[in-house]
């Protein structure tokens, strides 16, 4: 047994890479079409002649779905495995692009992406698992980190791709030849993906319905470190989310004065920061647990700062070195909200690894939601403000760091008990 590795680990290797690489494709794929509307925030509302708030509906009513479906999803994966589930998820958010493709209005549209966020729900809490049952749980924080980093590729993907897709063969042929990609991702999972490796398979678990249902939501809500993840990736996702899904164009050439081609640059080096910092990131919290929270609340105070400094600059637009600034902390926030699952994991034993996942991953979607919400009325409310409009973000900021420091203490009590007694335990096992 190798060091670090526990009882009962998972052996990883190639093989675990190429079905987890199977997985995460799936992955991949949903956030290229989750994102698509974020270079296409614009065309949009020419398209379907909405306002602001009509605007910012298509991406909350997504990610109302997405964030409503984390427990349930997390249920399913514990239930039914990661092949049915993330089967079932391609099937799903293919037909949302495709539809919206083709959508003649705005409330089919709407329809469209309420498809696209379901499908999309059912595919990272998919991706965790898969990791946790292919490799050892040392390899845990890296492998989260590696799923965060390949969903960030499919950002670049439709920042890049998409982009200039949809403005030179145009909405239908874009949102349509995009779909392909979904068609053969679920194609991949029906002939490659497997559940877990040979003498590693999970205990059945009893049919008990509505009981088992509610004993494992409870279960993962009475441990802090559960509660803790959740509010972990609350607090730190959603700044990025919000500004990389639909805001961040529109505030980079409306409120900013710049092209189109140089907001989608900026929007990009969010992404290519998200992908450089994550790779940091994973590596520091495998190997030093203890800087979990510091990095996490340091992303955070660093984010405000910036946010506050663009939004309260004297001048007419900011200038362009803190546009790259704010842009290159953006990118932390990702890898950051990841950290969330790590608090998430060890508070949990395996076959509550699903349901734990999805209440962590719920955080930052309402966080999200909420800001969407809120910046589309306030931009409505003020003629355009973006500067009132953002300032939405530090009021969930500051309700996300009070939780957490309220928190903090008792979820990390019990995860120290809980190695000691996993230790014992492991000394106490007849070789």
């Amino acid at each position: 047994m190798s060091a670090g590795t526990l009882p009962g680990d998972p052996p990883g290797g190639r093989r675990a890479l190429a079905v987890w690489g199977t997985g995460v494709s799936v992955y991949f794929v949903a956030v290229i079409f989750r994102t698509s509307l974020g270079v296409a925030g614009l065309d949009a509302a020419d398209r379907f002649h909405v306002n602001a708030s009509a605007l910012s509906t298509f991406s909350i009513l997504q990610l109302l779905v997405y964030a409503g479906m984390q427990i349930p999803v997390g249920l399913l994966v514990d239930r039914l495995g990661t092949k049915k589930v993330l089967a079932l998820g391609a099937v799903l958010f293919t037909a949302g692009q495709v539809g919206f493709a083709f959508s003649p209005s705005y409330g089919m549209a709407l329809a469209s992406r309420a498809l696209l966020g379901c499908g999309d729900a059912l595919t990272f809490i998919s991706v965790l698992r898969l990791g946790t049952r292919w490799f050892p749980a040392r390899r845990g924080p890296l492998v989260a980190q590696f799923a965060g980093l390949v969903g960030m590729a499919g950002n670049l993907v439709s920042t890049l791709v998409l982009a200039r897709l949809l403005h030179g063969i145009g909405w239908t042929a874009a949102f349509a030849g995009s779909a392909v990609a979904g068609a053969v991702v679920l194609v991949l999972v029906l002939l490659f993906l497997k559940d877990h490796p040979e003498g590693h398979e999970p205990e059945p678990l009893p049919h008990q319905g509505a009981a088992y249902v509610r004993r494992q939501i409870a279960a993962s809500w009475r441990e802090p470190g559960t509660r803790l993840g959740m509010w972990v990736h609350f607090t730190t996702q959603f700044p990025a989310m919000v500004f990389l899904l639909l805001w961040g164009l529109p505030f980079l050439v409306e409120a900013q004065g710049l092209s189109r081609a140089t907001a989608g640059e900026l929007l990009t080096l969010v992404v290519l920061s998200n992908m450089g910092v994550g790779m940091v990131y994973g590596q520091i919290v495998a190997r030093h647990h203890e800087a979990r929270l510091p990095i996490a609340l340091g992303t955070v105070g660093t984010t405000a700062a910036l946010w506050a400094a663009t939004l309260a600059y004297p001048g007419e637009h900011a200038p362009m070195w803190l546009l790259i600034a704010l842009c290159t902390v953006l990118g932390a926030c990702g890898p950051a909200s990841m950290i969330g699952f790590d608090f998430a994991r060890p508070a949990n034993p395996p076959e509550r690894q699903g349901t734990a996942s999805g209440i962590t991953n719920m955080g930052g979607f309402v966080a999200s939601m909420t800001t969407l919400f809120a910046v589309g009325v306030l931009l409505d409310a003020t003629g355009g403000d973006y500067t009132v409009a953002f300032s939405a973000v530090f009021v969930l900021q500051a309700l996300g760091v009070t939780q957490i420091l309220r928190l903090r203490k008792r979820a990390i009590r019990r995860e120290r008990e809980r190695l000691v007694a996993s230790r014992v335990e492991t000394v106490h096992v007849p070789a």
